[in-house]
């Protein structure tokens, strides 16, 4: 049980490695004998545990995406449907981007191997759907549609604009504090008003 125990906390010692690796130097850039220095592990053993470095790269996208998919799940439980929720959503998977290393990392390899363990958009994309108002029973609403599908759309573009804004380093703006995760709750804060009024338009 103590070998097994050490091998696991080997594993997930080079996943961390690797994560910190990749998300610096990318997928091309990135080095297995850096890697190997970062968690403290032989060349050996990294290569027993991973014996190539795409190995590597999908157990980091396989984590970065279990990550974000037990922060889907936490905040959509017990979650009401609405624009509230898909608000709550979108912020805490920024922060996710910018706290956690593996997820962020997971997010780059995605855009750099396509053929990779999974995209993180598809982790998240159908709880958006999902929260955005269902439609009630009897209602057949093409305008209530367009709106639903439009804020979608906007969703990703925020988020995917936010990854890169991470990625680049632009957490916070020159002379001011604020993470992406609070500069996105201002954006959905401009927003949310004309989105809540353009659905009542609708509707009317």
């Amino acid at each position: 049980m103590a070998i097994q125990g050490r091998a696991v906390r080997t594993r997930d010692a080079l996943v961390r490695a690797a994560a910190a690796e990749f998300d610096e130097a990318g997928y091309e850039g990135a080095r297995l004998s850096r890697i190997s220095e970062l968690a403290d592990v032989s060349m050996g053993a990294l290569t027993f545990h991973f014996p190539a470095k795409a190995a590597l790269a999908d157990a980091v996208q396989e984590e970065g995406l279990a990550i974000t998919k037990a922060l889907v799940e936490r905040l959509s439980k017990g979650c009401a449907p609405g624009l509230d929720a898909v608000i709550a959503l979108s912020v805490g998977l920024v922060r996710l981007l910018e706290e956690d290393p593996v997820v962020r990392s997971s997010v780059r390899l995605a855009g750099e191997r396509p053929g990779g363990a999974g995209r993180w958009v598809d982790i998240w994309l159908p709880a958006v759907r999902d929260h955005l108002w269902p439609q009630c029973e009897g209602v057949r609403s093409a305008g209530i549609e367009e709106v639903r599908q439009a804020v979608t759309d906007m969703v990703v573009y925020l988020l995917t604009g936010a990854a890169s804004q991470v990625r680049a380093g632009l957490g916070v703006s020159a002379g001011a504090s604020r993470s992406a995760g609070e500069r996105l709750e201002r954006i959905w804060r401009l927003v949310v008003a004309g989105v809540v009024a353009g659905v009542v338009v609708e509707q009317a």
